[in-house]
């Protein structure tokens, strides 16, 4: 078969002295001195990720508490209990601690605080000065400022305990709480729209399902950015299917989004698109991939077999996708020159939302090599210092993900490959685009599944005159195995 394609910020809140700390257990606080959460600067992010619930519950008390007049305490392997404390501590607008095999770290917290007393639930022991007995009525409890209300977003897993959520709600934060079985912010909707109404304001993230992110405050910026995919959230390939256009602007011979100018490139995009609705549990988009950079069969004046379209004939398809709510994925075909060169080009273009990049490795030759006369291929190292740098413009602007395609149908296109590193600001996708008879077809598909890195999502692309015969949209879903993420027509 042969191709036809052409500072991380874990804060406590406690810089600048916001965190008030211990001032002696003096009493009941008055009602100048309320409990209020540790306003932090625009964009700080805390988290309380501890495995542990006891240490869960300190990390979340300091992060939303400067100071509190008491606590209720009760031990954190006692359900009953903990369900009590919270609903007490969120009636008395002060903290829920929990205790675990010793009460030293709450202790250590009340006297952060400054309480005059804890509420016990359940058989707790804490060696403190401060005073054990009930809270407060209603009638007299401590309120959280105005504007502390008006400060935290709080985000917490689905499993996050009864606990850490009561504290955040007797501090006054808005609660955002993750979907079932999502631990990713980006892939929540609901979320990055809480996020983004608040994005002046700090944020901590509570539960035990965030520990595995890579980088908090960059996850947050990403949804205070706003921006979301048409059927909800950020994360390219999570809950999304792709079908997308391929080709090059103004040339029909390189693929049928070469066919049509930009507005009529997005309405053929969408009835393409729909010949998939309903063939699956996952909402399929309308896409783009436009050909930046086309291998050319002669070296041209830099030599490099290569041309490279100016960035202002792709800004019309980029914007007409954007207005249109559909990604772009700008396709690099770099003859002699190298991926990350070739990308740096097009920064301003991937330095916007919902524009990712792909790499087509048959056109990247060596030295000696001409176009149609060999099938290029590409080393991991050199996948790995465009991914680094895309991950890099990502987290730089507080993008949202994007998706890195990695164009293949031969092993050999890809060397070491199982070298290829991964960044949680990328989605990776391995797109056999390769053409030719069906079994041809399904042979190349098994093989580039073989000891594939980990995590990789995967693509298909259907050829209009190539493919012997091409797949109809029932049976690209019905055939190909696993369901494909994108599927590009060329």
């Amino acid at each position: 078969m042969r191709s036809g394609s052409t500072s991380r910020v874990l804060l406590a809140i406690a810089a600048a002295g916001l965190l008030l700390g211990a001032a002696g257990c003096t009493g009941i606080q008055s009602a100048d001195a309320r409990p209020t959460l540790a306003e932090a600067s625009a964009q700080t992010v805390a988290t309380a990720t501890q495995r542990d619930a006891a240490a869960r519950s300190v990390a979340t008390s300091r992060a939303l508490f400067a100071t509190a007049p008491g606590a209720v305490v009760a031990p954190a392997d006692d359900d009953r209990a903990v369900r009590a404390a919270a609903s007490a501590a969120q009636r008395a607008h002060v903290p829920a601690l929990l205790t675990g095999s010793s009460g030293a770290g709450v202790a250590r917290e009340l006297h952060r605080l400054g309480a005059r007393w804890y509420q016990a639930e359940g058989d707790v022991t804490v060696d403190t000065d401060a005073e054990r007995r009930g809270a407060p009525t209603d009638g007299d409890a401590p309120e959280p400022t105005r504007a502390s209300r008006q400060a935290t977003v709080v985000v917490a897993d689905a499993r996050a305990d009864a606990a850490a959520v009561a504290t955040a709600k007797a501090a006054g934060a808005r609660v955002v709480v993750m979907p079932d079985g999502v631990t990713d912010p980006a892939a929540a909707p609901a979320v990055v729209t809480a996020l983004h109404e608040r994005a002046d304001h700090p944020t901590v993230l509570v539960g035990s399902a965030f520990g595995a992110l890579g980088d908090p405050e960059w996850t947050v910026r990403a949804a205070e950015h706003g921006w979301q995919l048409p059927h909800g959230g950020q994360r390219p390939f999570d809950g999304h299917r792709y079908v997308a256009l391929y080709g090059a602007p103004g040339a029909p011979a390189l693929g049928v989004l070469g066919e049509q100018d930009p507005e009529a490139t997005v309405r053929r995009a969408r009835s393409v698109a729909a010949g998939y609705d309903g063939l699956g549990d996952v909402p399929v988009t309308p896409a783009m991939e436009v050909i930046a950079t086309v291998a050319a069969g002669a070296p041209g004046a830099d030599g490099d077999y290569s041309s490279e379209l100016p960035v202002s004939t792709l800004e019309p398809y980029v914007d007409a996708a954007h207005d249109a709510g559909m990604p772009v994925i700008l396709d690099l075909q770099p003859g002699r020159a190298d991926f990350l060169s070739q990308a740096k080009r097009y920064e301003s273009l991937l330095a916007k939302p919902g524009v990712w990049l792909a790499l087509d490795p048959e056109w990247r030759l060596g030295p000696d090599q001409v176009p149609l006369e060999q099938i290029g291929s590409v080393r991991a190292s050199e996948v790995n210092e465009v991914s680094s740098w895309l991950a890099q413009l990502v987290r730089s602007k507080g993008l949202p993900p994007k998706a890195l395609v990695l164009h293949q149908f031969r092993l050999s296109m890809i060397q070491d490959r199982s070298s290829i590193e991964s960044h949680p600001e990328l989605d990776l996708l391995i797109h056999a685009d390769g053409q030719g008879s069906q079994p041809d077809k399904q042979a190349t598909w098994k093989a580039l599944h073989a000891d594939a890195p980990a995590g990789v999502h995967w693509g298909w692309k259907n050829f209009t005159d190539e493919d012997q015969p091409m797949l109809s949209p029932q049976q690209t879903m019905a055939d190909v195995s696993p369901t494909p993420s994108l599927i590009t027509y060329q």
